[in-house]
């Protein structure tokens, strides 16, 4: 029956289509119902390519199982094909009597809340509490790997630090070596946090050709590794003069590449040239890169071809995690700064108020899903029915009304303070006005006239008058430098020194 998976296919794809452009219609508010809508609508992107895929074989029709059917509908008696198709369809659901029928009215509509299915279940197993649902990256577990990779160990490097620095892999960031890199733990490491990066992308971003994107990484790569252009896998040179060339630490000074040290005077690098432990560094590197001497066997020569091939497939293969790594910080640069401005704010909170955080953030994305579908239009109705009654124009409290015209008298948030250092900028009420000094406002108001001390002039408002009194205030510091360099001395018989208006 053919023709009935063709026609159950087209009715598919339409359902599909109708589906998508229902949820791409939405808006939701909260940014865990917009990663279960595109989710769902990635999902039946997904199912489209697979049954226009399944339609496309039916009618190019290689076996001519189709062509065949068409014939017996077209040709005899339509009756005796008709009856013989109903008998079969009789026959099996007598062979299976609790199959279940799917209907494509309902797999594809948007089910409200009471129907008894959990609309965001996928994306509550998604994410961890410390990544709110895609807001901000959780590399706690790879922060204490890293940690524990060797070279590292000797560094304390706290986890808002290695926010910064986890997709750095050249000195003077990371202090791994190259020689310390083909250890199976950080292959492992950067396996782990490129895998991460990579998942937390399909996760967060899943209506993106993710695919078409990892691969013009892959090609860069590519381009890169054969032009020997990857940042620390590089070829290493160094001239046999007294400097060398800067290819590695901060770029400031000199870098030995046998030593792999960087000096800022070229005096002491070279003497560092003469001592024991580079002419050692050296003659090692040296002897590594003329491989096998004369005197070894052919089987040592094979040996050692074969394991500096080896070598090198696990450099490239780790090469290419860092390049994916850095690609992928690039990426999410904005997630990157979100994550440390969350680890601030939260080393200043207690392990209590971090819990009733986590929670609140629950229950507010579980809000909208436990409210029945017409209390919202009626809470929307009401809200918009209800208006602020406020003729004085004064200002609104936490709860979104005016505050009472008694509290407003009180603050005497009707006077205007005019601020000039800070742009002419109005503060309404003694209040504001006095706190205002302390704020980045009028402090760099203060730095950019050249004050520095910005203690003593707070209740000066006018640029003039911070002028005069800031040359004042230097013309007194200078006045009192020069003359208490110009005091006289003078000392008893009994040893005790005093000034000379004293003694006299």
């Amino acid at each position: 029956m053919l023709l009935e998976d063709q026609r159950f296919l087209h009715e598919d794809l339409e359902r599909l289509e109708q589906g998508i452009s229902d949820r791409t219609l939405e808006d939701p508010r909260h940014i865990r119902d917009r990663l279960n809508r595109d989710h769902q609508i990635s999902g039946f992107l997904t199912r489209i390519q697979q049954q226009s895929k399944r339609l496309l074989d039916i009618y190019n029709d290689t076996e001519g199982l189709r062509t065949k059917e068409i014939q017996s509908i077209s040709t005899g008696d339509p009756f005796d094909e008709f009856y013989k198709q109903l008998n079969d369809i009789k026959d099996f659901h007598r062979r299976y009597p609790n199959e279940p029928v799917e209907n494509l009215e309902r797999a594809y509509k948007r089910k409200a809340p009471g129907e008894g299915e959990s609309a965001t279940a996928e994306i509550d197993h998604m994410f961890t509490g410390e990544e709110a649902y895609g807001r901000f990256l959780d590399l706690t577990r790879l922060h204490e790997d890293y940690l524990n990779l060797p070279g590292v160990q000797s560094r304390r490097v706290t986890y808002l630090q290695y926010l910064s620095i986890f997709d750095h892999f050249t000195p003077p960031h990371c202090p791994i070596k190259r020689s310390e890199k083909t250890t199976d733990q950080y292959f492992n490491y950067v396996g782990s946090l490129a895998e991460y990066l990579e998942g937390f992308l399909r996760r967060t971003r899943p209506l993106d050709d993710l695919d078409k994107i990892f691969a013009s990484f892959d090609q860069e790569f590519e381009k890169a590794w054969e032009a020997k252009e990857v940042l620390g896998w590089s070829t290493e040179t160094q001239s046999v003069g007294p400097t060398a060339p800067i290819t590695e630490g901060t770029g400031e000074g000199i870098w030995c590449a046998d030593c792999e040290k960087e000096f800022k005077n070229d005096n002491v690098y070279r003497n560092h040239l003469t001592g024991k432990k580079h002419i050692k560094a050296a003659e090692s590197r040296k002897a590594n890169a003329n491989g096998t001497t004369n005197g070894e066997t052919a089987r040592s020569a094979n040996k050692s071809s074969a394991s500096s091939t080896a070598k090198n497939l696990k450099e490239r293969a780790i090469a290419e995690r860092e390049w994916r790594i850095r690609k992928f910080a690039s990426t999410m640069e904005t997630v990157r700064s979100d994550t440390r401005v969350n680890v601030e704010r939260r080393q200043g909170m207690t392990e209590r108020e971090r819990q009733q955080e986590l929670d609140a953030l629950f229950a507010e994305s579980a809000e909208p899903s436990l409210r029945p579908s017409g209390a919202a239009d009626d809470e929307s109705d009401s809200s918009d029915d209800e208006k602020i009654y406020n003729p004085l124009k004064l200002p609104l409290a936490w709860d979104g009304k005016p505050i009472p015209y008694w509290l407003y008298k009180l603050h005497g948030l009707g006077v205007e303070f005019n601020c000039e250092i800070c742009g002419n900028f109005v503060y309404m009420g003694r209040r504001a006005f006095d706190k205002h000094f302390n704020e980045a406002r009028h402090i760099y108001g203060l730095k950019c006239l050249g004050i520095t001390n910005t203690t003593l002039f707070r209740e000066i408002t006018n640029i003039e008058d911070a002028l005069k009194l800031w040359d004042k205030i230097a013309r007194d510091k200078k006045k009192e430098k020069t003359g208490g360099e110009n005091i006289v001395q003078m000392e008893d018989a009994e040893g005790n020194v005093m000034p000379e208006k004293v003694y006299y």
